[in-house]
C-alpha cells in the first residue's frame, strides 16, 4: 500500500527535529452542498531544522519516530 502524502503549512517548530504541520482539506456536504473546511494537526519528523514558521511543507507517513511521531517531512 503507498504511504499518504500531504501537504500543509507548519505552525511550530519549537521542539527539536520535530514540526507541527497544519493540513486543511475541502470537501462538499453530502447534505447541505456546501463546502467545508477541516483541519488538522500532524507532528513530522525534520531531522536537520530546516523548516520554520508559514512554510509549506509536504509530510509522507513512516514508522513511528516517538509516541507522536508518525510523519517525516519531505520537502518544502
Amino acid at each position: 500500500m503507498p504511504k499518504r502524502i500531504l501537504q500543509g503549512t507548519v505552525t511550530s517548530n519549537q521542539n527539536a527535529q520535530t514540526v507541527t504541520v497544519l493540513v486543511e482539506r475541502r470537501f462538499k456536504h453530502p447534505l447541505l452542498k456546501k463546502t467545508v473546511r477541516s483541519s488538522k494537526k500532524y507532528r513530522a519528523h525534520d531531522e536537520n531544522n530546516t523548516f520554520n514558521v508559514g512554510d509549506k511543507v509536504r509530510i509522507q507517513e513512516c514508522a513511528p519516530k516517538s509516541k507522536t511521531k508518525r510523519w517525516e517531512v519531505i520537502t518544502a
